[in-house]
């Protein structure tokens, strides 16, 4: 449950989790690979040594979905890739008919990748960054919802979905960020890590925010006020007791994610937990502010104009726990 220190140079999410996916296709003759996108070399090598398991369907994320439905009902456990706000809201009747409402009754083994979560395609602008997957994705039943923060985690999850049916839907990060965690993952089953213990504070970061929660903290323990850290990756799937047990040791929790605050996010889903099991924590959400920006810039201004950058992270924080002291 607790993280572990990375061990490796950066390397990008998706290059890690396709890698992943290729050394799982080399050895399984039933997993199959569709794809709306291309950019990485190893979608190059799927469909080099695995043609007959790979299909480029254009961009047509619609027909995406439905081809991928009709290859896991033939047995095979599919793969479907695109850019994130495409593959969750170009297609979204798609993926509520054909995926999440079809698992009710088939058994179906299929996980959307999607690449370009929050604002990590930055210079492409509100259309393709994507700050509503999370909301769409959690509200359909049936629908695991992985959000990784670096590429060990990335590349550990394809494994974890191939051995679990339904639909599953992973956002990964564009950019190449700084490794959390070693080829070692002692949390993967629990759906989170745990960086930072103590204080009156736990933040709950997922995705790119962990790296904010993290310097955040820092900052914070240099200014005389500790914080949990925790790492949620498995938004609907993680340990529930052993969650509750790392939060009861709190006086309040934070959620932080790079996504519209107040929309059914992160923060929605942390506020239904602690009231269904009893925990009775005042709760802070920390999510995009505001509508939809045309700005360009670097990521880390967006984020403070918004109210999730690192300062605003810490000045929120600090007047939260300050609230707390009495």
């Amino acid at each position: 449950m607790s993280a572990v220190q990375p061990a490796a140079p950066p390397r990008a999410m998706r290059d890690t989790l396709l890698q992943a996916v290729y050394e799982a296709m080399r050895a399984d003759p039933e997993i199959f690979f569709v794809s709306a996108d291309f950019g990485s070399p190893v979608l190059d090598k799927i469909r080099a040594d695995c043609p007959d398991r790979f299909i480029n369907v254009g961009i047509a994320e619609q027909n995406l979905i439905n081809i991928s439905a009709g290859l896991a009902l033939e047995g095979f456990r599919v793969f479907a890739y695109a850019i994130a706000p495409f593959i969750t809201m170009r297609c979204f009747e798609q993926i509520r008919v054909s995926l999440a409402l079809l698992s009710e009754i088939r058994k179906i083994n299929v996980t959307l990748i999607g690449v370009g979560a929050g604002y990590s395609y930055v210079v492409s602008g509100p259309t393709h960054q994507c700050y509503e997957d999370i909301s769409l994705m959690r509200s359909l039943p049936n629908m695991q919802v992985f959000s990784p923060a670096d590429q060990f985690v990335a590349a550990a999850l394809p494994a974890k979905c191939l051995r679990k049916n339904g639909p599953k839907y992973i956002r990964l990060d564009a950019q190449v960020l700084p490794p959390l965690y070693g080829a070692d993952l002692p949390g993967l089953d629990d759906g989170f890590m745990v960086h930072r213990q103590g204080g009156r504070v736990c933040l709950v970061a997922t995705g790119y925010m962990v790296h904010t929660a993290l310097k955040a903290a820092a900052r914070l323990a240099a200014d005389g006020l500790e914080v949990g850290v925790v790492d949620l990756f498995d938004i609907t799937g993680f340990n529930v007791a052993r969650l509750n047990a790392v939060l009861s040791a709190y006086r309040g929790v934070v959620t932080m994610e790079e996504a519209f605050s107040g929309r059914g996010g992160l923060d929605a889903m942390m506020f239904n937990h602690l009231a269904h099991h009893g925990l009775n924590l005042p709760l802070l959400n920390i999510g995009v502010e505001g509508g939809y920006r045309f700005e360009i810039g670097e990521r880390s201004l967006l984020h403070e104009q918004v109210g999730i950058g690192e300062n605003e992270v810490v000045r929120k924080v600090g007047a939260f726990a300050q609230s707390l002291s009495g």
